[in-house]
């Protein structure tokens, strides 16, 4: 059976020895480290890979939202916490499961199940189809394939589609994690385009649905690497 390496960022001692307690449980975890902030956590995952990361938020310095939101993740993430409130803004990351405590033991091996399965089935060649983004109250469904591009409006965001235009308060750094850079990437701080929208580019400047959008320096060699593997 494949084992698949997880990680626990938690500063209650006894939450994580719970935690620790679980995963021995389960066949298929290999637990490789515990962390009991999150600066030491994501120092770990910057330099080693983790399949899985059980993930607490309030923590002192860095919390585990702040985690989410200010780096890119690339394991499956299971929130552990004894806060519901945070729910909806966990799921707006993208992330697997959300444990509230105290959580038994069957609610935990739902969760690393799911894991498992978004493990198995969904490699880093499977692009997604589709994001959510929270728009005023609700969560709206956005068809990453209908993306033209997105526009920084100071506090919000307005995502250019096909057919719609969409506000949102989530900011660029959120939907770089949601969406592949091979089909919408960031050109400056204020836009990011898809690459199968764009007419022409001249210079420093993309002309996409009659709007002329610059490429700044920070981002032109991505850019241009991404549109070079696409020739």
């Amino acid at each position: 059976m494949d084992k698949y390496t997880c990680i626990i960022i938690e500063d209650e001692p006894l939450a994580l020895e719970k935690t620790k307690d679980f995963v021995n449980k389960v066949p298929f975890l290999q637990l490789s480290a515990t962390f009991d902030n999150a600066l030491d956590g994501l120092a770990y995952l910057k330099n080693n890979k983790a399949d899985l990361l059980f993930l607490d938020i309030n923590m002192d310095e860095l919390s585990g939202i702040e985690l989410l939101e200010s780096s890119k993740i690339n394991s499956q993430v299971i929130i552990t916490t004894a806060y519901q409130e945070y729910a909806l803004k966990g799921y707006e990351l993208q992330i697997t499961d959300y444990l509230l405590k105290p959580f038994t033991f069957n609610r935990f091996l739902l969760a690393v199940n799911k894991a498992q399965e978004n493990i198995l089935h969904h490699s880093p060649d499977t692009q997604p189809e589709f994001i959510f983004v929270k728009t005023e109250n609700r969560l709206e469904k956005v068809m990453l394939n209908e993306i033209v591009y997105i526009e920084g409006m100071r506090d919000y965001l307005r995502i250019h589609t096909v057919n719609k235009k969409i506000m949102t308060l989530q900011n660029f750094s959120e939907l770089e994690k949601l969406i592949p850079p091979s089909l919408v990437c960031r050109v400056h701080k204020s836009y990011m385009v898809a690459l199968n929208k764009i007419d022409s580019i001249e210079r420093s400047r993309i002309k996409i649905a009659d709007q002329l959008i610059p490429i700044s320096e920070t981002y032109k060699e991505e850019f241009f690497q991404l549109i070079n593997n696409r020739s």
